[in-house]
């Protein structure tokens, strides 16, 4: 692991930005001039513990019910090109090492955004992003885009139409949100980074090839993708078949302003089709434990999702997010959850004289179909769930954590979360985790 922290001592004692190295930023003060190419990297360490806590029983995909401490480690290596004008090609080199609690089982709102169910104990590496992106202005009224990871400095059309065609992550396009979106920075719960009913195409990593298409106004914007899924659930593997293996989602985000504080509402739904399983198929066969996996044929998925946020004051914002889906067939890419609803308040540090530093609480709660229940009572097993019986709970979890600059770009953070009824089960649990994380970014 240590060998994943030179990026970070580097930034320490040398500390060049981009822009400051002669060549790789353009200043976009010059509205007809855009920059021709960037780099940037990233570092990210976590350390989270959970001590013992009371369970009646504990299965095949059980969160721990001795004390765990888990590390991750990520670091990115993140390029752009503009080849023509309005265009940008991105690459995104991945190096990860450590492992979720219970290597990423037990617990729906996993607590660690950065564990992926591909632990390892050696460094791994993989392209996670090879995307182009094309920009065609729409005419009218322009803005200035920030130099940062997988975006290049200029100007753009506030109206315009953005394609993005290769590998990446449908959570790049979709779902986004200003207070929770991002485990490095934000809050780390996959249920506070992503809304938890969203079966959202991508392989263990996170990441999938596909095609999507944004429509920007001043006011609103419009977005569909068309994904890849995959072979089995939640593998790295994907699925080739593409006539009868893909995944739709689609968005509509309108902003407003209220007393000069900008708000966001998207509006999400989407369509999947892959080789699952039948919770109810799986229960009317005589075997037991259930066994979903002998059901699978290709069916039909489909959800929604409500994503809000608002600026109260100066500072202070607020977020919620609510899911569905219709939770009958076996879940395949992201969590078990069919219905989620979350909530929570972010607050930047500039009242206290910090104003770099971040603190963050929110709440999720996450529950299931009465088939769902049934088929991990009869000993089912899911992505992150399956104890070998069940006492249905809702799930509920709280995150409350505080981000702090220690210098420059060097930021590192205290995380406490509570989970009650894991993984939607009353006979285990409470837990309580407690985490810190050192971010570094370039």
């Amino acid at each position: 692991m240590r060998w994943l922290l030179i990026p970070l001592c580097f930034a320490i004692v040398s500390p060049l930005r981009a822009d400051e190295t002669g060549g790789s930023s353009v200043s976009v003060t010059n509205a007809v001039q855009d920059q021709r190419w960037n780099f940037h990297a990233q570092n990210t360490d976590i350390v989270q513990y959970h001590p013992a806590f009371h369970a009646d029983y504990s299965g095949p995909n059980s969160l721990a019910k001795n004390e765990e401490t888990k590390e991750t480690v990520s670091v990115d290596l993140m390029a752009g090109v503009r080849p023509w004008e309005g265009a940008g090609f991105y690459l995104d080199a991945l190096a990860w090492q450590g492992f979720g609690f219970s290597d990423a089982h037990g617990i729906e709102g996993f607590p660690n955004g950065e564990a992926f169910r591909v632990g390892t104990t050696d460094p791994n590496f993989t392209l996670a992003r090879v995307f182009l992106r094309q920009v065609i202005g729409l005419g009218g009224e322009q803005e200035t885009v920030e130099d940062d990871a997988l975006q290049l400095a200029g100007k753009q059309d506030v109206r315009r139409v953005t394609i993005t065609l290769g590998k990446f992550s449908v959570k790049d396009i979709f779902d986004n949100n200003a207070y929770a979106n991002d485990p490095r920075t934000q809050f780390m719960n996959w249920c506070l980074m992503a809304n938890g009913a969203f079966d959202y195409a991508a392989d263990s990593l996170g990441f999938t090839h596909g095609f999507a298409v944004e429509v920007n106004e001043p006011q609103w914007a419009a977005r569909y993708g068309i994904f890849q899924v995959s072979k089995v659930s939640n593998l790295m593997a994907h699925d080739w078949n593409l006539l009868k293996a893909w995944q739709m989602p689609a968005e509509l985000e309108y902003r407003w302003s209220l007393n000069q504080h900008p708000g966001t509402a998207r509006v999400l739904g989407y369509v999947m089709q892959a080789h699952m399983g039948s919770f109810q198929e799986a229960l009317n066969s005589p075997i037991r434990p259930a066994d979903i996996a002998v059901t699978r044929e290709y069916r039909i998925k489909y959800g929604f999702g409500l994503n809000v946020e608002q600026e109260l004051v100066k500072n202070v914002g607020v977020f919620s997010r609510l899911g569905w889906n219709n939770d009958r067939t076996e879940p395949w890419e992201f969590t078990d959850i069919g219905y989620t609803g979350s909530g929570g308040v972010s607050i930047k540090g500039e009242p206290w004289h910090r104003p770099n530093d971040t603190l963050g609480a929110a709440f999720v709660a996450n529950a299931i179909s009465s088939i769902h229940q049934r088929f991990l009572a009869a000993g089912g097993t899911g992505i992150l769930d399956g104890d070998g019986n069940l006492s249905y709970g809702i799930e509920e979890d709280v995150e409350t954590y505080y981000d702090f600059q220690i210098w420059k770009k060097l930021h590192g953070a205290l995380d406490f979360q509570y989970v009650q009824n894991p993984a939607f089960n009353r006979d285990r649990g409470p837990v309580e985790i407690v985490g810190g994380r050192l971010h570094w970014e370039f």
